[in-house]
């Protein structure tokens, strides 16, 4: 939060005012880059100079310095000049691309969503000349995903938010937590809830709304506050209850709705009533300080908020069926990261320095490969000289075993964007789909896992949590034939797809297939988002032993190694 997401929001747009007006790629990625790098600094833009941040070259830091000083970008004013409030927004509709806004608005008089919509209605859109009713339908789903997309929160924004909101609380907090979606690790989230106990309530609820990021105070009470935050305008509600009640609260609060009426059930059965308060026989308070503490009570053992979405938790803790999740310190590396040398944006060497601070063994560096030019793709003699460099590499960051992975497309017919005498030269191989999201998905993924050399199908789904349909794909005979051929499906922890979801993992485990999480990291910063991953595969029910990179790398059970 702060002036790194400010900035970082007037560079995304002036990326998306160019990006309409036809301006080139590499002028358009690079305010994206600048944005991005920004959004993953740590520290304080106002605190140093502009230029000691590895990514933002000479252009940008003038732009931010200007930012600093005047709380203005001439640039950024400039490129919007002509372009009507609201219309940009809409390139964030999927299959909305600018070439085609650009026609909609000059042809039709575009300006926003609701003329958007009107249109289509009309059918006007169908009938401008390269739309077809196709296209029309594809634009319409597009504004369902959208509409969608923009009511709930993403789960890594939520976790930012939430940090920053509980850090300064600590210390004045018995107990703090968020509550909530956000609590169970869902992908996105509805609202974001805060639950604190502690002796000095009025302090604490003060201290809530008297931080820096608050914009607004919406609501203060005795024991209850809701803020407005600068960061994209995001509603925080607080709520402070007593030491007796803490345990019984959180589990209420926590949810789901559909585990929670679940336990009033069971409780009701034995006689007992239940509630945020704690658990009554009578009047008699049977429990309520810990969460442990009121399942036991019902006859059951604690069951991780994950699980608890009443998909048969409440049956398994009953009959002592709860499996011991996977957790962060499970992870021995991360066998999906991106270098320099295709569409990442730090070096090797910084790339495995970061890694090894963060315990891991190993890592997998796993650039695109060459179709996938728009990411940088490498041909075969780049491969050959990034492999040399991570052997160079290797020699000097000794700590943590650097591997040579490649993400390699999947093309038209089946067939993968190396011959296998490349291949076969690589630690491990990742397929993906870039292109031909709906031409013969599920033929040409299951025709790549015949290859021998290939080992993972990454994020398989294809879905982007910011609006995308994903491929045409039939998910559940992918899932049966990697299990059949021994292929790992990703986990691709990259906060815009948690792809496999949670319940794509539930499903996928029951036909026996093994899992990988990987961060898809395009800088050493994205090496975070493993916790996104993790809690996702915590939602699919997945222990150690179902995650191949919670292995020892002599250990990995790879498919080529079966």
């Amino acid at each position: 939060m702060g002036k790194n997401t400010e900035i970082a929001d007037i560079f995304e747009r002036i990326a998306d005012a160019l990006e309409f007006k036809g301006e080139l790629v590499f002028k358009v990625n690079a305010y994206r880059k600048a944005a991005r790098v920004l959004r993953e600094f740590s520290g304080d833009i106002s605190a140093i100079h502009p230029s000691e941040i590895e990514g933002i070259g000479k252009g940008m830091v003038e732009k931010i310095e200007e930012y600093l000083k005047t709380g203005r970008i001439k640039k950024y004013e400039e490129v919007i000049a002509d372009i009507p409030n609201g219309l940009l927004e809409l390139l964030n509709i999927p299959n909305l691309g600018p070439k085609t806004l650009q026609l909609l608005h000059k042809e039709l008089g575009i300006k926003n969503i609701t003329d958007l919509e009107k249109v289509i209605n009309d059918g006007k859109v169908a009938a401008l000349p390269g739309m077809g009713e196709k296209k029309e339908e594809n634009i319409k789903k597009g504004i369902l995903l959208y509409k969608a997309g923009r009511a709930r929160i993403p789960l890594a924004t939520a976790l930012k938010v939430v940090r920053e909101v509980i850090n300064p609380l600590f210390s004045i907090t018995e107990s703090i937590s968020p509550a909530g979606s956000l609590r169970r690790m869902r992908e996105t989230i509805g609202d974001i809830d805060i639950l604190a106990t502690g002796e000095k309530i009025e302090e604490i609820i003060n201290a809530f709304v008297r931080q820096p990021y608050v914009k607004d105070i919406v609501a203060k009470g005795d024991t209850k506050a809701s803020v407005r935050i600068s960061y994209e305008n995001l509603q925080v509600d607080l709520r402070v209850v007593e030491k007796e009640s803490w345990g019984a609260a959180l589990l209420y609060f926590t949810g789901s709705k559909a585990h929670n009426i679940k336990l009033r059930g069971l409780a009701k059965d034995k006689g007992f009533k239940i509630n945020e308060y704690g658990v009554f026989k009578g009047a008699k308070k049977l429990a309520g300080k810990t969460e442990e503490e009121v399942y036991r009570v019902l006859g059951i053992g604690w069951i991780p908020p994950e699980l608890r979405e009443d998909r048969g938790e409440i049956e398994a803790a009953i009959e002592g069926r709860i499996p011991i999740l996977i957790e962060q310190k499970d992870i021995k590396g991360d066998l999906h990261i991106h270098s320099n040398y295709s569409d990442g944006m730090d070096d090797i060497e910084k790339i495995a320095i970061a890694a090894e601070k963060m315990g891991y063994e190993y890592i997998g560096i796993c650039d695109h490969s060459k179709t996938s030019k728009i990411a940088g793709g490498l041909d075969e003699e780049t491969l050959k000289k990034r492999n040399e460099e991570i052997d160079r590499v290797q020699e000097k960051v000794k700590g943590i075993k650097i591997l040579k992975g490649m993400e390699v497309d999947i093309l038209s017919d089946g067939s993968l964007d190396y011959s296998d005498s490349i291949l076969e030269k690589l630690d491990f191989v990742i397929a993906a789909v870039h292109q031909g999201f709906t031409k013969n998905v599920t033929e040409r993924i299951k025709k790549a896992m015949n290859n021998p050399f290939v080992d993972i199908i990454a994020h398989p789904t294809g879905r982007l949590l910011s609006g995308r349909e994903g491929y045409k794909i039939n998910l559940e005979e992918i899932m049966k034939y990697a299990a059949k051929k021994g292929v790992a499906l990703e986990i691709n922890a990259s906060y815009d797809r948690l792809d496999l979801n949670d319940t794509n993992i539930i499903k996928a485990k029951g036909y026996g297939v093994k899992f990988v999480i990987g961060t898809d990291a395009h800088s050493t910063g994205m090496l975070e988002d493993m916790e996104l991953g993790v809690g996702t595969a915590r939602r699919g029910w997945l222990e150690e032993k179902d995650v191949l990179n919670t292995y020892r790398w002599k250990d990995v059970p790879l498919r080529r190694r079966k």
